[in-house]
């Protein structure tokens, strides 16, 4: 058995955080890539390798190379927004028709069967953000960094909810929709919040499968751009 270390050319798929991999042959076998993930962490795509004398290659590109930004809108009809982090069982999507969760490209299309059903979901990890009014119809979903002196770096005077995210996630939808659909108000307890909100189609911005995106940031990490719309 030899094992040499060679350059990984990734074609776009995040498989690996090292720019090199070891690359185990054994007598008789085909060679054994080791230190990446079995798929890709954007697309979910086994990768299939081609190896050279210089290089370990990945044969097919990522169809997502550059990053998921992932864009829904939902209705508020009633002004009123339920901020929290689980709306299920009244909101889910069926895992069997999306992507592996672990991946952005299934957490994106999580994201889209909520908006399907009235409801803006987007994985946050467990960050516990918060909804915050930056302007008159503009709104961020974000984790704010403290100072020395406990200081967070986004006021509390724009501070409208904070999200608990036992879910690692937050589900926000229209009080109504949600009511109709099934939710009672009273097993929400403590960690569901009500926001006035203009009544409206809401466009929810949500940028954690974008790459590079890192909620552990020393600054203000912005998980959501969320604006009012006309339609």
């Amino acid at each position: 058995m030899t094992i040499e270390r060679l350059p990984l050319h990734a074609n776009g798929h995040l498989i690996s955080r090292k720019a090199e991999v070891e690359v185990l042959r054994l007598d008789g076998r085909e060679p054994y890539v080791s230190g990446t993930a079995c798929s890709c962490a954007v697309c979910d795509r086994q990768p299939v390798f081609r190896l050279t004398d210089s290089a370990v290659h990945v044969q097919e590109p990522c169809p997502y190379p550059d990053s998921i930004t992932t864009k829904i809108t939902i209705d508020v009809p009633s002004g009123k927004l339920l901020v929290t982090d689980d709306l299920r069982p009244v909101f889910n999507w069926d895992d069997n028709v999306i992507a592996s969760y672990n991946s952005a490209l299934g957490q994106a299309q999580a994201v889209e069967a909520m908006a399907a059903v009235g409801c803006a979901y987007g994985p946050v990890g467990n960050s516990c953000p918060g909804l915050y009014c930056t302007a008159p119809d503009s709104y961020v979903i974000a984790s704010p960094r403290y100072d020395d002196d406990d200081m967070p770096s986004l006021p509390e005077s724009i501070h409208l909810a904070a999200i608990c995210t036992d879910l690692w996630a937050y589900s926000i939808a229209d009080l109504d929709h949600w009511k109709s659909q099934g939710g009672d108000p009273s097993a929400l307890g403590w960690s569901g919040t009500v926001v006035d909100v203009p009544a409206g189609a809401y466009r929810f911005i949500h940028h954690s499968g974008e790459r590079g995106f890192d909620r552990d940031g020393e600054e203000t990490v912005t998980f959501a751009h969320v604006e009012r719309i006309v339609r």
